[in-house]
Parts: C-alpha cells; sequence; structure tokens
C-alpha cells in the first residue's frame, strides 16, 4: 500500500454551481491551481502533509483570519500593512493575492514557486519606513519576516487540527512545519521553525516586542466587523472571527483586547465544524488515499 494526495472532483452540476459561489465569496474566481505530480520538478514534495493543510478551504479561511489577528500584535509588521497596503479598499484582493501564493508554492513546480517568491520578495522592496515612534521597518527584514511566517504556518496548521477533515500524526505536524520552512528560508526569513515544538519557542522569543497599537485596532475592527456582502455570509464571518479569536493564546487574545468567553467558544466550535463539513460538501479538499501496489 502506498499513499498519493489527490484533489477530488466536483461531479455534479449543483455541487459545481454551490462550488463556484463559495469560492467567489471570497474573491476565488479561478480554479484551484493544479498539481505537480513530478517529485523531480515539484516545490514541496508531491505526497506532503502541507498539500493536505493547504487543500481545505474552510480551515485556511480559519487560520488565515487568525494569522491576521496575530500578525497585528507586531507594531513593526503592522505599520507595513498599514502604510502599503490597500486592505480596507480592497480587502478580497490582498486574500487572492495571498491564496495564489500558497497554491503556487504548495502545488506548483519550482519554476512557479520561485516566480511567485520573486514577487513577494520584489513587493518588499518597497514597504519600508518609520513608524510614529521613530521605528524604522521593513518587509524585507528577515526578523520581521520570520514573525509573519510564524503567524501563517502556526494558525493554518491549528485550524486544520481542530477543523479538518483527518487526524494528523506527530510526524505530520513536524513535517508541515519543516515544509513550510523552506518555504521562510527562500523569502528570506531568519531561523524560522523547523519543528513543531519550535512554533512555541519562537513565539516566545517575540513575546516581548507584542503590542498593540492605534494601526493594529483600526485593523481589528475593520477585520471583526467584516466585509462580505449578504447576510448569512455575514453571519459566518461572524463565526469565522470567533472560531479563530479562539486559536490564539489567553495573552494575545487579551493583548488585542477581544475576550471570549469559554461558553461562545465551546458553541461556536461545534458550529464551525458544521459550516466546514458543509463546504467540504461542495468545495472537496484535498486528501491523501491509500493505494494498491500491484
Amino acid at each position: 500500500m502506498s499513499t498519493v494526495v489527490v484533489r477530488p472532483e466536483v461531479s455534479s452540476p449543483w455541487r459545481r454551481r454551490f462550488n463556484l459561489r463559495v469560492r467567489a465569496t471570497i474573491g476565488l474566481v479561478e480554479d484551484p491551481p493544479a498539481m505537480c505530480l513530478d517529485e523531480n520538478e515539484s516545490y514541496m514534495p508531491v505526497n506532503s502533509v502541507t498539500r493536505v493543510v493547504h487543500g481545505d478551504l474552510a480551515t485556511m479561511i480559519v487560520g488565515g483570519m487568525a494569522s491576521l489577528f496575530a500578525q497585528m500584535l507586531h507594531p513593526l509588521a503592522m505599520a507595513g500593512v498599514a502604510r502599503h497596503s490597500r486592505y480596507r479598499d480592497d480587502p478580497l484582493g490582498r486574500l487572492v493575492q495571498t491564496a495564489h501564493f500558497i497554491g503556487d508554492t504548495t502545488y506548483g513546480n519550482v519554476d512557479k514557486a520561485e516566480r511567485s517568491l520573486e514577487r513577494v520578495r520584489h513587493v518588499h522592496t518597497f514597504v519600508r519606513g518609520v513608524t510614529d515612534r521613530g521605528e524604522p521597518y521593513d518587509a524585507a527584514d528577515p526578523h520581521l519576516l520570520t514573525w509573519v511566517h510564524l503567524c501563517e504556518a502556526r494558525m493554518f496548521l491549528e485550524a486544520y487540527r481542530r477543523y479538518g477533515r483527518t487526524r494528523l500524526a506527530v510526524e505530520d505536524l513536524d513535517g508541515y512545519v519543516r515544509d513550510m520552512s523552506r518555504l521562510a528560508d527562500d523569502l528570506g526569513a531568519e531561523s524560522p521553525p523547523r519543528t513543531f515544538d519550535d512554533l512555541g519557542d519562537t513565539l516566545a522569543r517575540f513575546l516581548p516586542e507584542l503590542e498593540l497599537r492605534d494601526e493594529g485596532v483600526v485593523a481589528r475592527d475593520f477585520l471583526r466587523r467584516g466585509f462580505v456582502a449578504g447576510r448569512l455570509t455575514g453571519l459566518v464571518h461572524r463565526l469565522t472571527v470567533i472560531v479563530a479569536l479562539d486559536l490564539l493564546t489567553t495573552s494575545e487574545r487579551d493583548a488585542l483586547g477581544v475576550p471570549v468567553s469559554w461558553t461562545t467558544r465551546v458553541v461556536a466550535r461545534s458550529l464551525m465544524r458544521v459550516v466546514a463539513a458543509l463546504m467540504r460538501s461542495v468545495v472537496p479538499p484535498v486528501e491523501r488515499r491509500e493505494m494498491t501496489s500491484r
């Protein structure tokens, strides 16, 4: 028996319609990227757990939102976002750019991944300046790159562990962090986490630098209010905010000024598992399949 990572097809016409509608709601109007299945050409290992984690739309939305909340707590990283992006004018545009980057580096070949990496490195060269307190910030700073990488890797993985379809083994946790460390290295980060235990250790090193300032408050409130149209999508957004905040540590929630009661979190977790299952019924996640060798 061997394991292969595959992206299931959307078979029925009605599921295809709902698939397109769900993806379009968050700005994803293109089909998911094709997988490179050649081990010699693929940027990520072809049977990587990273492909499974990044192939579950529901958990990626939760993890992505949690990552944004966490990133707000570093004033230098937040200054770069606040002063050099149009997140309030075009929030879905930024989401789509991130989705394309994740897709290219997770499922693409080395050439496609490197083109995407180079685009990000190029954009970073223009994101620099000085905060209101006179502190220099630079998006290409290896230290800040490590912070952003830590937020994304930690939250994507934690969201999948809580709401993903399959249980990840201990070796999967280390495998995911190891795969993502290559991405961080290629972007220019310094000493990114390389094992699951390293995630907590790296977060501890950053704690003295974290502080929610005015720009972070604006971003926090914008993200909590939501930016999607429609009553149902608005309700789902509010649920996603709660479960995203629930992924953060208590100290992170306290620093953000958004305490969430234990009861609210428990109820929201149950509801999110239902929402995630419904999303998977129309947007099938990437999964592992056992193949019989002959």
